[in-house]
Parts: structure tokens; sequence; C-alpha cells
């Protein structure tokens, strides 16, 4: 069985104090769904404020929640430190996204049907290669001159539709759990907040259904 999270990057939050997150090691990743606890979406909207915050001549210290989501809305794109992340629980074998990969280009794994290939980041460096009517990942193959070391993850294409509708009700649930929290910690902000992570995370917009059409 293959369980794809759509996951964020967690912050650095031991200075962190414009509203409450939960006490998570930094640098590792966390999954996005509509079940998260408060403290959670709390944490992933920490690391896209920190993550996304300008800088340059009129850059000063923020002193809010306000002034923190005020600064992410200003961002020319918000960028999402992940990816998703692949667990094939038969094998116990995780793929995870590496380095620089982002969460906001998570549709990018419906061009592997047409036969595209897929960058998921470095350091590790995932890779994927093409076989048959299936994909293989790896968790590491850095050297694309030779062969993964271990074991890879193997995907039916003809799978990818319904795996990303999954990752999509994942994705909207956390928007759902978002718009909650805006409206508890920065109630004038919270529908430009929602609108703008569902259009750069691109959320909402249909997904091709298993036919190949998109979805109505």
């Amino acid at each position: 069985m293959l369980i794809v999270n759509a996951v964020l990057e967690t912050p650095d939050t031991v200075d962190f104090s414009f509203w409450p997150v939960a006490d998570l090691p930094p640098y590792q990743l966390m999954a996005l769904s509509g079940s998260m606890p408060p403290l959670d979406v709390g944490t992933a909207l920490a690391m896209l404020a920190d993550y996304n915050s300008r800088s340059g001549d009129d850059d000063c210290p923020l002193t809010d929640a306000g002034e923190a989501i005020r600064h992410l809305l200003e961002t020319d794109k918000v960028i999402a430190p992940g990816g998703l992340r692949v667990h094939d629980t038969r094998t116990n074998v995780t793929v995870r996204p590496g380095c620089c990969c982002g969460l906001e280009d998570w549709r990018e794994w419906l061009d592997i049907a047409d036969g595209e290939p897929l960058w998921l980041g470095h350091d590790p460096s995932p890779r994927l290669e093409h076989a048959d009517e299936a994909v293989q990942l790896w968790p590491d193959g850095a050297d694309a001159q030779e062969t993964p070391l271990g074991q890879p993850i193997e995907i039916m294409v003809a799978d990818l539709p319904a795996i990303l509708h999954t990752v999509q009700e994942e994705l909207q649930g956390f928007l759902s759990l978002t718009k909650q929290w805006a409206t508890r910690h920065v109630p004038t902000l919270a529908e430009d907040l929602v609108a703008r992570l569902d259009e750069d995370l691109a959320i909402s917009a249909p997904l091709p259904d298993s036919g190949g059409q998109h979805a109505t």
C-alpha cells in the first residue's frame, strides 16, 4: 500500500512568538491535512511566513501576527519547502522531497503520465525512472550515471490521478483549517490568506480524472 502526503518543512520556532506553535524539531517534514491539530496549523503558517518574508530597504522587524501575514501576502509568490512524500507500507521504503523542492510544484507529478522527468530536490536527491506502465522512485539517486542503491517504490502511472486527488483533498483540508486559524488570529486577513495559498499552492483547481479528463 502506498501512502502519499503533501508535506512541508518545519521551521525553527525557538524565537517565534507571533502565535502559538507546536513543539516540533526544525527541518523535518510535517504532513498537511484537514486533521492537523491547531498548533500544527500555526507551525505550518509560521514556516510559510518566515520562508517568504520579504527583504529590502523597507524591511524592518515584524511586531505581530498581522504584520507577519501581511508580509506573506505581499510576496510575489508563496513558496513552500516540501513536496510529496511517498511511503510503501509493504517494503517500508519512504521517498522524501529533497532540499529546494517546493510543495507549490506538486502538480508537476501530472506530467509523469506523459513520460516527463520529475525533479524532487537534492541532498538527498530522490530519483524517478520510467518503466513501461510504471515509474520507480528511489530515496536517493544523486549520481544519474549510476544505478541508485536500495529498493525503489513502484507506482503505476494509471494510479497517479487517484493518488493526486487524495493529495488535493489533504491540501483542501489544510486550507479549511487555515481559514479557521486565520479567523481567530488575523480575522481581517483571513479571506486574503486563504485565497493566496489556494492560488499559489495550486490547491483547488480541477485535476484530471482517472480517464485523463479534467474534473468539473
